[in-house]
């Protein structure tokens, strides 16, 4: 492999995550001991919000009638999507029940959790596809109660976040937004329901509130700036490679995008396109520093490096435009979301395809997923074991625990023993013990 282009950036995004892991463990700290004054001191403060922070019912219809026709439609089209494929993933998981041995039932429900803290960012965007993504998929789970979260602007949150929240089965929506919207989640303040998870995108303040809650509460990923890379071949055209390129740059000035390819030429070809494309943004600015600072391009000797290279990266979104999709579909292992073929660009899985764009960052993509319905179900499992069945299975366990060091595992199998068998010789000890009234 040789680099066609490095990063620029690197040492001082450690100092500032240091920073800002401080401000918001303060933060947090504040709001979990002052609760609802605090949050309306920072909401103050951060937003210059002084109004109430629940939306009420008027004022949802109101923000809905703002909403064009043809957006409202082209939101139910993505919530449509997202919700058959969310359906898909739910029935994908099943319960069961075995009998695994005579006398032993083993079984597995699945439950969804009972309150779900959607957070929605709306600074730089409006982003009604991110309430879609998590709102309706934790409906779709079965969650009985879910607070929908979205910073406002001006005299209120977005408009058609609003739409897309109420579309998707938020039953409280907050006008809040930042570490003081992920703490009243987290914490259950204003009325809301404490929730056992919460998800969703955020800048990196909202990231690191998620970082240090998770263990009190559920969350989906560990978050950060948003991922992309490409890989292609000789095959592919330059032009919709940078096109795509600055579609994920364009998320903010430390969103890296990388460009892993086996054609020089191409990369070469790349690299020279790239400001010149950025240039036509009305957001240049912001697409040249994610470039500058963050773009990366990698020439690969060989299909298989490529794909060991998009592996070790375990970038959120890979975009494969090269021949034979379905080997990268095969041997690619570690991603957010796969993205095969010319016709598939990054921006479909992020508004409308129906897959889930609330994605793994910063290598996650090697131990986990993105956001699915299966994160707002619990898999609980049960057994059930006749007095026949513990001659067994109180034998074994009595002595692999006594085996441990355990005694007092040991002895909850022996009274078992004792009290089903009270006639049986054991080769093996079994403690007696006495029974007081």
């Amino acid at each position: 492999m040789r680099y066609i282009k490095t990063v620029a950036a690197s040492g001082q995004v450690q100092a500032e995550n240091r920073l800002i892991q401080e401000r918001v463990e303060a933060m947090l700290a504040d709001i979990e001991k002052r609760r609802e004054s605090a949050v309306i001191d920072y909401a103050r403060r951060l937003d210059g919000w002084e109004g109430d922070f629940v939306l009420s019912a008027s004022k949802r219809a109101a923000l809905i009638d703002q909403v064009p026709e043809g957006l409202r439609r082209d939101i139910c089209f993505a919530h449509k999507q997202v919700v058959r494929f969310a359906n898909a993933q739910r029935k994908s998981l099943t319960e069961f029940e075995i009998e695994t041995e005579p006398g032993v039932r083993l079984g597995q429900r699945v439950i969804p959790i009972a309150a779900a803290g959607c957070y929605v960012p709306g600074g730089r965007y409006a982003h009604a596809a991110s309430a879609i993504m998590s709102v309706a998929t934790a409906k779709t789970a079965g969650v009985s109660g879910i607070v929908a979260s979205s910073p406002p602007r001006g005299s209120s949150i977005n408009s058609a976040v609003a739409y897309a929240m109420d579309l998707s089965g938020a039953d409280i929506i907050l006008e809040m937004g930042g570490v003081q919207a992920i703490a009243t989640m987290a914490y259950g303040l204003f009325g809301c329901p404490q929730a056992d998870i919460i998800v969703g995108p955020g800048n990196s303040y909202v990231a690191e509130a998620k970082r240090i809650l998770f263990g009190q509460v559920g969350i989906d990923v560990f978050a950060g700036p948003t991922e992309s890379a490409i890989i292609a071949d000789e095959t592919a055209d330059p032009m919709t490679i940078v096109v795509d390129l600055v579609s994920q740059a364009e998320h903010g000035p430390n969103s890296p995008v990388w460009l892993f390819t086996t054609s020089e030429s191409l990369g070469n070809a790349v690299a020279a396109l790239m400001p010149k494309v950025a240039a036509d943004m009305p957001n240049a600015e912001v697409v040249n520093a994610a470039w500058h600072d963050h773009g990366v391009i990698i020439l690969c000797e060989s299909r298989e490096e490529a794909a060991k290279i998009s592996d070790q990266y375990s970038p959120e979104h890979v975009q494969v435009i090269a021949e034979d999709p379905s080997w990268w579909r095969e041997n690619l292992r570690n991603y957010g979301s796969l993205f095969l073929g010319e016709g598939s660009t990054v921006s479909h899985g992020d508004k409308c395809s129906g897959t889930n764009h609330i994605l793994p960052t910063k290598g996650a993509g090697r131990y986990s997923g993105g956001l699915n319905v299966q994160k707002f179900l619990k898999v609980l499992t049960y057994q059930e074991l006749s007095a026949q069945a513990n001659q067994v299975f109180s034998a074994v366990g009595s002595r692999i625990s006594r085996a441990e060091g355990m005694e007092g595992h040991a002895r909850a199998c022996d009274w078992r023993l004792r009290k089903y068998y009270p006639d049986m010789h054991w080769d093996f000890n079994v403690y007696e013990q006495k029974r007081y009234a």
